[in-house]
């Protein structure tokens, strides 16, 4: 089981400038959301009751205590309600990235704020929320079928961000941030960068050899957000790498490599 660790009595690398940034102009990049939170995706709270009064009273407890509500009202501390966007198609997919972080945080961003992270590539998001959905069903011991759907909400990115890919991050002094067991590391460096400014960071996959990730720190950064294909993933058990059909199209399976799981 893989444990990733906290950022806490941890030191990141002195931001010097030393991490250079590169001009991204990258189209259609992948992000991959659970169906049931895509717009116009039918809520879970449905499955509770067929009592319309009672499901309203469910909602509205709902709503007293969702994050990215609390936080378009100024009642968040993670973000400001200033950075968040209004009024454009998919605003609430984007602003819910940033309002609802994982309880342990992200590989760049901690559990006070959320990012907005994509693939370059269909295959590396893929990658990223299969590897992250089987350690999930490993951690609560579930070894039955597992079946998911994600929406792809394709985006588009025109800034200056910090890059990791350039030279190899690997052997150097930013090695840290890429570990695929550690979160401590990329964490701390990533606050450092919100505190000084910055867009974001593109970085190789720890998961998918050759692919490429983007964390963007700004919403109003995330441009052109829109719906894609919806995949279904099949997991048989908690250790098998799943399938991943995309829906409405012929019989087209794919399995990813085992080894990216181990």
């Amino acid at each position: 089981m893989v444990a990733f660790s906290h950022p806490r009595e941890f030191f990141a690398p002195t931001i010097d400038m030393n991490l250079p940034t590169s001009q991204i102009d990258q189209r259609d990049t992948h992000r991959l959301i659970p169906a049931q939170f895509a717009d116009g995706g039918a809520s879970v709270l449905t499955r509770l009751t067929t009592d319309a009064v009672a499901l309203n009273a469910i909602f509205e407890l709902d709503n007293a205590t969702n994050d990215r509500l609390l936080a378009e009202s100024g009642l968040l501390p993670g973000i400001d309600a200033r950075e968040l966007i209004f009024g454009i198609p998919s605003y609430r997919i984007i602003n819910a990235a940033f309002c609802h972080p994982a309880p342990a945080g992200s590989r760049f961003n901690s559990p006070d704020r959320g990012a907005w992270y994509a693939g370059f590539e269909l295959e590396t998001s893929q990658t990223e929320i299969a590897y992250h959905r089987q350690l999930w069903l490993r951690e609560t011991a579930w070894e039955e079928e597992e079946i998911a759907e994600y929406l792809d909400y394709l985006a588009d990115f025109r800034a200056e961000f910090h890059d990791l890919r350039i030279n190899d991050v690997r052997k150097n002094e930013f090695a840290d941030v890429l570990s695929p067991v550690s979160y401590a590391a990329s964490q701390a460096l990533a606050a450092e960068l919100l505190q000084l400014g910055s867009a974001g960071i593109v970085y190789p996959s720890v998961r998918w050899p050759g692919g490429t990730c983007i964390a963007c720190f700004r919403p109003v950064l995330v441009t052109n957000v829109r719906k894609g294909d919806t995949f279904t993933f099949v997991f048989s058990d908690s250790r098998t790498p799943p399938t991943i059909r995309r829906r409405n199209s012929q019989p087209e399976l794919s399995r990813l490599p085992e080894w990216i799981f181990q």
